[in-house]
């Protein structure tokens, strides 16, 4: 339980409000810091468990749980310096609830949840990455100009690999469902 890779998710956990705030409060430097250090502890975390062989179901639950999370900020900052469409945000957080209950659906059936399969996690791979480019593509010059091109180049393939594995999850877990009851 108490290990590197959990270690590692809960200081992206810790981070989220310190990234709002830090936006909330105007200071950009510390704030596209902060989302940079989450985005590295999402990648940091599944390597160190792999690699030190720390696997655990704890660290199979915080991870796409705190990914959501982040993304939810993420998407809420975004959206307060009108960065991103609401209508965008609302489309992505729609996708995380419906899964969402589509795993209490599956646990109530004593089914497991979904498992993440690779497409999901390149999903999100590319918002994590989308995020702090899009933060930082408000500032001006040409690294501003540069970060708003591959942050919404990163967001095209993360919304759409997001929607799509969505709707695969969605399938996959009626499936399921269904299935139980018979």
């Amino acid at each position: 339980m108490f290990t590197i890779p959990n270690a590692l998710s809960l200081l992206r956990l810790a981070l989220i409000p310190v990234f709002i705030n830090l936006a909330g409060d105007g200071r950009d430097g510390a704030a596209l810091l902060a989302l940079l250090i989450a985005s590295a502890t999402d990648y940091l975390d599944g390597k160190t468990a792999r690699l030190l062989n720390q696997e655990s179901k704890l660290g199979a639950m915080l991870d796409p749980t705190i990914d959501r999370l982040y993304i939810a900020a993420s998407l809420y900052v975004l959206c307060d310096r009108s960065i991103l469409p609401i209508w965008l945000a609302a489309l992505l957080v729609l996708r995380d609830v419906i899964l969402m209950l589509i795993n209490l659906g599956l646990r109530m059936k004593g089914l497991p949840f979904l498992s993440v399969n690779f497409v999901g996690k390149a999903a999100t791979f590319n918002l994590l990455y989308a995020f702090p480019l899009l933060f930082l593509s408000q500032h001006q010059g040409a690294l501003g100009k540069m970060a708003y091109i591959f942050g919404w180049a990163f967001s095209a393939w993360g919304i759409g690999l997001y929607l799509i594995t969505g709707a695969w999850y969605f399938i996959s877990g009626l499936k399921s469902i269904r299935f139980a009851n018979y």
